[in-house]
């Protein structure tokens, strides 16, 4: 379905630690952009791309992290470049942007290169606070209109499995958004399969909304273990927000400085679950909707991060999950952007 992107999409995560890594890193992006068909111009930059930002993490921060996605935004592909560290941040930001400028002794062409060959960046770097890095880049050349709905999320294994038992996806249908977060019970390939039943239901009936949705799951997921499901339908029009939720998962809406926690029920989809609620709430534009599974702590407030609303929701989800992650879980965090109404 060509409006709908998930974490089931193709994406590698890769630790940073070793000069061995930036290569891995390298290939790892190479591979990705040869599933999407970029040209060799494209795939060049993206090359430079995840080697500036791997390189990057050495110097300052000694490690960390970089996942490289396949992205489908309302039906055009992109690779996005997530590099995420718990570094000494970056105290003078515009400077660090110029060619030239580098506090670890070296020629500083690194965030400049990057903001340069990607055709979307950003970056969130407050002092003593590490650093997270979004670089985009499409398969062609970048859209005459950026859509109106701007979304990202974050989905990392549990250390030592190579699935996530985790899975988000974002559908777009009729000017509406629906948000999914599915988290299987226990984790590794069992899990897997649920999350993905859940998606899979959500790729069939884009339309419906989050009520409808869940008891289909309910169906579709009884083969399964089950999961946890949280759903939510962003309406612009209306600015409104419609959720519903079963089981340890966790959702909440952000606007003007506040949180607002929006509950789920008791449960597990595809075995256990009674009457289905759902609600509807103020949405403002500029508000975000996020939603994360339980190997996200809920004690997260964006107060403690000063301006990192206004960041990319990419970056948003990448500090949630590097600051939060309970880390005996998957972990996974989907962010999105309220857009104003038509």
């Amino acid at each position: 379905m060509e409006n709908l992107s998930s974490s089931l999409d193709p994406a590698a995560w890769i630790s940073i630690s070793h000069a061995s890594d930036v290569g891995a890193a390298r290939r790892s992006g190479q591979l990705l952009a040869t599933q999407l068909e970029m040209d060799e111009t494209r795939s060049g930059q993206l090359a430079l791309i995840i080697t500036e930002a791997a390189t990057n993490i050495l110097k300052h921060a000694g490690e960390g992290r970089l996942l490289a996605s396949i992205v489908n935004h309302a039906g055009q592909a992109c690779i996005e470049v997530l590099a995420i560290d718990d570094g000494p941040g970056i105290g003078n930001l515009p400077q660090a942007m110029t060619d030239g400028v580098s506090s670890a002794g070296t020629a500083g062409t690194g965030l400049g290169a990057i903001r340069r060959l990607a055709d979307q960046f950003d970056v969130y770097a407050p002092s003593g606070k590490g650093t997270v890095l979004f670089a985009r880049l499409w398969r062609t050349a970048p859209p005459a209109k950026l859509e109106e709905f701007a979304s990202g999320g974050v989905c990392l294994p549990l250390a030592g499995e190579t699935e996530s038992g985790d899975a988000w996806a974002v559908a777009r249908q009729a000017g509406r958004v629906t948000l999914m977060l599915a988290d299987g019970l226990g984790h590794g390939a069992q899990a897997a399969k649920a999350a993905a039943a859940a998606l899979e239901t959500l790729s069939l009936m884009p339309a419906a909304g989050p009520q409808r949705l869940i008891a289909s799951c309910h169906e579709a997921l009884r083969p399964t273990r089950g999961a946890a499901l949280a759903i939510a339908t962003l309406d612009p029009a209306q600015q409104q927000l419609t959720f519903a939720g079963i089981g340890n998962v966790s959702a909440s809406v952000y606007a003007d400085g506040a949180r607002r926690h929006l509950m789920s029920h008791n449960g597990i989809v595809g075995h256990n679950m009674r009457t289905v609620q759902e609600l509807t709430f103020a949405c403002p534009a500029g508000a975000l909707a996020i939603l994360a599974s339980d190997g996200i702590t809920t004690q997260w407030d964006l107060v403690n991060y000063p301006g990192l609303e206004a960041r990319a929701p990419a970056i948003i989800a990448a500090v949630l999950l590097r600051d939060h992650s309970r880390g005996r879980d998957d972990a996974s965090v989907l962010v999105a952007v309220m857009p104003g109404s038509a």
